[in-house]
């Protein structure tokens, strides 16, 4: 037997990341979170070297000349680019090592419920290459219910649903396990991509994701404001190719945005159809939480319980469900191994 066996405590750790489509975050156990990041990498284009990852490439994305390349790897959850992805992984997995001395590193990460075999091998495979000597998976769903603190463990119904920038991620739980699930490719990065069609078709401007994320998250809302709100937008217009700047209001940003919130609250209805009836009652006075970055958005709690006659509550820390009910399945040996595959 080798002193690292002997002394696993000592000589081996464990981090939980939330490898998502705009965002990864690292949780190290007895640290907690350490790292929340974008999605992004910076590339030399004729060698593919990385040249940055996570802020400092997503600093470069409005700015790159035509040499270098900014992508994100991760699309609809899932891994897009696998050599990438990998080096993402790399740079992320080097930088939880600094913070603590690793002999043996376990990596548990969360992946949609919808990811196929071979999307579920590359990942694995992506952080073994990374530098991991054990990986784990875990459902998003599974995980931000643990994360926003839903009793998934009792023999009662839970609900979460946890709009990403990729997936939006619908789960029904009890007994610490997936009773009905959808996962569906649509998230913030569906929302951004409508507001700029909109954009574009109501005014012949073209504007960049990043300000359609800010017309997002400044004045958007799945539901009618009490005081409607507007927002100056920049870009280039469509027929001169000149910059120009005009003003949009809130209710053409919401217009835009309810195609994707009317899917996603189908898809709660196709979840909620697929549960026992003891189920779904329980689910008439307990509610669901709403996590990820949608949870922000205004008014979406009321749109999914005036559409699907369910209360909906959003998240105290919507952002950090899925890294936290990572780092929950590392720190509390009852989780760590019966609801992992």
């Amino acid at each position: 037997m080798s002193i690292f066996s002997k002394f696993p405590g000592i000589f081996s750790t464990s981090i939980g990341i939330d490898l998502g489509t705009a965002n990864v975050l690292v949780y190290l156990k007895g640290r907690g979170i350490i790292m929340n990041e974008p999605s992004y990498v910076a590339l030399d284009k004729e060698t593919r070297k990385v040249l940055a990852v996570g802020n400092e490439a997503k600093r470069m994305a409005a700015v790159a000349p035509e040499n270098i390349s900014v992508i994100r790897p991760m699309k609809d959850g899932v891994i897009a680019d696998f050599d990438v992805s990998e080096q993402m992984l790399r740079y992320f997995i080097g930088k939880a090592a600094r913070h603590s001395i690793l002999t043996h590193l376990t990596v548990v990460i969360a992946v949609p419920y919808g990811i196929n075999p071979v999307q579920r091998r590359a990942v694995e495979e992506s952080a073994y290459r990374a530098g991991a000597q054990n990986v784990r998976i875990i459902f998003e769903p599974v995980a931000s219910a643990l994360g926003v603190g839903l009793p998934v463990g009792e023999p009662e119904a839970s609900m979460i649903v946890d709009i990403g920038g990729g997936t939006t991620e619908v789960a029904v739980l009890s007994l610490g396990g997936i009773v009905s699930a959808r996962s569906l490719s649509v998230g913030g990065d569906a929302l951004e991509r409508a507001i700029i069609e909109s954009v574009r078709a109501n005014y012949n401007l073209v504007i960049s994701e990043r300000m359609a994320e800010d017309l997002k998250k400044n004045i958007g809302s799945a539901y009618p404001l009490e005081q409607e709100m507007t927002m100056e937008i920049k870009g280039r217009d469509a027929m001169s190719g000149l910059p120009r700047a005009m003003i949009v209001r809130s209710e053409e940003v919401r217009e835009a945005m309810l195609p994707s919130f009317k899917t996603m609250a189908q898809a709660i209805h196709q979840t909620l159809e697929h549960c026992p009836p003891e189920i779904s009652g329980n689910l008439i006075d307990r509610g669901a939480a709403i996590a990820g970055g949608g949870a922000l958005i205004r008014g979406l709690d009321r749109y999914f319980s005036d559409f699907l006659g369910l209360p909906f509550f959003p998240a105290e820390d919507p952002l950090f469900a899925v890294v936290q009910g990572t780092g929950i399945s590392i720190e509390n040996s009852d989780w760590n191994r019966p609801r992992m595959r």
